[in-house]
């Protein structure tokens, strides 16, 4: 009974050991990015542990001299463990080249923006309109659909990449990416601009991120325009909003899961949560966006219609810890509705017939903002310059012309995608 107590101990050793070194990893992780320390200090625990439970276990086996060995064999192989599963990087691939015509911003904020532009033609003065792709942190490249018309109806355009995403800058410390930089970072390149009003077309979180513009300097846009906005504020759906991870076919759940479920990503996920600077020290940011870009294309065809063309791929990487860390400062933020119910600016605001975002989740702008507009389009998804392109253009051309829409405002309260 002795030996069998020994070796049940020893078992329990082991457990207790790669607890402790877990936790340890986690609390030190909390309070320093330092990779060494962190990972140092899980190690330390596991020997700790080792050593207390395993010298009970070895007297119980008779075997006391073998404790010292066991303590060092069991922390080098478990730290060997750790390191191939958890601390070894996944190959990146060399990152794209900038097209022609990416400039860059360097903003008062600490931003370095970059982004591309087509002037107006004509003389008429008309403020800017500025693109805010959607994610966080996954913009596009080059000039949106649309931006052809609108240079041609005398307005300068605008797209830029996103603190954090695309070839913008990324903040050494990820807890930098909250809505309000992301406010501040577009109220600054209004300051150089040189423009009183902006049009902001925003797109799914661009929609977001444009209403909480809206909210803080409602004298500062003309107009708007939101194509699929997410949500104004999260708590209000704690149901969630909808996500195009909900409804994947099982082969391409298979491949997000062979994306998301290795040790090193798992451990990333933890971090991401504590400490996002020790997230980003383990998992540089070039390797988890490429890791973020793998996993976007895998979804890149289901936000669509059933028989939508396929949605295009482009080389300006995606922003990972500005996604992560951006969307949890979103739903902590105190509610903007507030304020936006007393916004008088034109908004029109654009709705896909497929689009995975819950019906309520777009009802909650038309409900919220007294002067906006909403719009139902058939044939499209979640992106509608996709899905319905010639559509999407005549009716921003015609909103921020202040022309008859091509399509009747909707007027219902629910979903017709359902009635």
């Amino acid at each position: 009974m002795k030996r069998v107590s020994g070796a049940l101990l020893l078992v329990g050793a082991e457990i207790a050991a790669v607890a402790a070194g877990a936790v340890v990893f986690l609390l030190v992780a909390a309070v320093t990015a330092a990779v060494p320390l962190f990972a140092g200090a899980g190690v330390l625990a596991v020997a700790a542990v080792s050593r207390l439970l395993g010298g009970p276990a070895f007297r119980r086996l008779g075997l006391p001299r073998l404790v010292l060995p066991y303590v060092l064999v069991n922390t080098v192989v478990l730290a060997a463990l750790a390191g191939v599963a958890v601390f070894r990087p996944a190959p990146v691939p060399p990152a794209a080249a900038a097209p022609a015509g990416v400039a860059y911003w360097q903003l008062p904020t600490g931003s370095r923006i970059a982004y591309v532009k087509l002037a107006g033609s004509g003389t008429t003065a008309r403020p800017p309109v500025v693109f805010l792709h959607g994610g966080p942190g996954t913009p596009g490249e080059g000039l949106p659909e649309g931006s052809e018309d609108l240079a041609a109806a005398g307005f300068d355009v605008y797209a830029y990449d996103q603190v954090g995403a695309g070839r913008s800058t990324r903040l050494a410390d990820p807890a930098g990416y909250t809505v309000a930089r992301h406010v501040a970072d577009l109220e600054a390149i209004r300051g150089i601009l040189g423009v009183p009003k902006l049009i902001l077309v925003g797109r799914s979180w661009g929609g977001t991120l444009s209403a909480a513009y809206l909210a803080a300097h409602p004298d500062r846009v003309a107009r708007a325009v939101l194509t699929s906005p997410g949500a104004i504020w999260d708590p209000a759906f704690p149901g969630g909003v909808g996500s195009p991870w909900d409804h994947l076919p099982a082969a391409l759940q298979e491949q997000a899961d062979a994306l998301t479920s290795s040790p090193r990503m798992l451990v990333q996920s933890l971090l991401v949560g504590v400490n996002p600077a020790a997230a980003r020290a383990l998992v540089p940011d070039a390797e988890a966006d490429a890791r973020m870009r793998a996993l976007l294309l895998v979804a890149k065809d289901t936000t669509g219609c059933a028989a939508a063309a396929p949605a295009p791929v482009h080389g300006n990487p995606p922003g990972f810890y500005s996604n992560q860390v951006t969307s949890e400062d979103a739903a902590a933020r105190p509610d903007p509705r507030p304020a936006l119910r007393g916004v008088r600016v034109p908004v029109l605001i654009m709705r896909g017939q497929c689009d995975y975002l819950k019906w309520e989740v777009t009802y909650d702008y038309r409900r919220t903002l007294p002067d906006s507009t909403l719009v139902y389009v058939p044939g499209a998804g979640h992106s509608i310059a996709n899905g319905r392109p010639d559509l999407y253009r005549s009716l921003i051309g015609a909103f921020l012309l202040d022309r008859p829409l091509p399509v009747r405002p909707y007027t219902g309260t629910t979903d017709p995608a359902r009635s």
